[in-house]
């Protein structure tokens, strides 16, 4: 697995894990940040970007939490503090139910426990589009899901720019419809009570493809967690707003 290693050196370690679209350019917001106090570990999860390779029948959230594991392994870091958002959340809790020492801090961002049927019906449509009008569709409309009409309506060049990028560097499909199928089948409900880690459930109420009460059951069902909620910012709140976010979770992180 190929992965980078920025920020502070000798610090403690923080691992990024991003959603369906695997790809670690998503923490660009937060790195600078995170960088101040701890050494930043960034990688494109396996089957997408700089880690594209064609992913086996039954792939599943452990099989990606395992590669953490490679990647905290081949650095040379025995124990790290996780941020994930969406499926990176769900790596997160399978990251505390297979192999706890190696945790420390966790933040999931608009993750959940069980995928909601919402959610579902948000990937079907997603889908839907990707079959029947191919990757191009798909990652243009994407955005959709991610963001609010406002901080799409002020950044026409920029989503340009990243739907093209997202097009030429698209996962392929069947990749894609495999990392669906594991988040689609992931089921943590069972686990919570056993998960220790100190743990910020973060979740934006105007998320339209993750209810923020997903969120609110997930905090609900873990021993150690507290629920940070905000009122805006869509799905991918950690790029329209990312300086309140860095806020509370380099405070979360560092202790506070």
């Amino acid at each position: 697995m190929k992965y980078e290693i920025t920020g502070k050196p000798g610090a403690e370690a923080v691992v990024l894990s991003a959603g369906l679209g695997g790809a670690a350019a998503f923490w660009k917001p937060q790195m600078a940040a995170l960088g101040e106090h701890f050494r930043v570990v960034a990688f494109d999860q396996r089957g997408t970007g700089r880690n594209a390779e064609p992913l086996p029948e039954g792939y599943t959230i452990a099989h990606m939490a395992d590669d953490v594991v490679e990647v905290l392994d081949d650095a040379g870091i025995g124990r790290a503090h996780f941020i994930g958002h969406a499926l990176g959340g769900l790596v997160g809790l399978e990251l505390a139910r297979r192999h706890p020492a190696r945790l420390g801090r966790l933040v999931p961002v608009n993750a959940w426990a069980k995928v909601e049927r919402h959610s579902e019906r948000c990937f079907d449509i997603r889908i839907g589009i990707l079959k029947s009008q191919g990757p191009a569709a798909y990652v243009a409309a994407q955005p959709l899901f991610l963001h609010t009409a406002p901080y799409m309506a002020e950044h026409d060049e920029k989503l340009d720019a990243e739907i093209a990028h997202g097009t030429a560097h698209f996962q392929g499909e069947e990749n894609l419809l495999r990392r669906i199928g594991a988040l689609r089948a992931f089921d943590a409900r069972a686990d919570l009570a056993s998960i220790t880690a100190p743990t910020l459930v973060v979740a934006a109420k105007d998320d339209l493809l993750v209810p923020w009460t997903a969120s609110q059951k997930l905090a609900d069902g873990l021993p150690d967690a507290r629920l940070w909620l905000t009122e805006t910012g869509g799905h991918a709140y950690t790029v329209e707003q990312p300086e309140p976010f860095n806020r509370a979770v380099l405070q979360f992180l560092l202790g506070g």
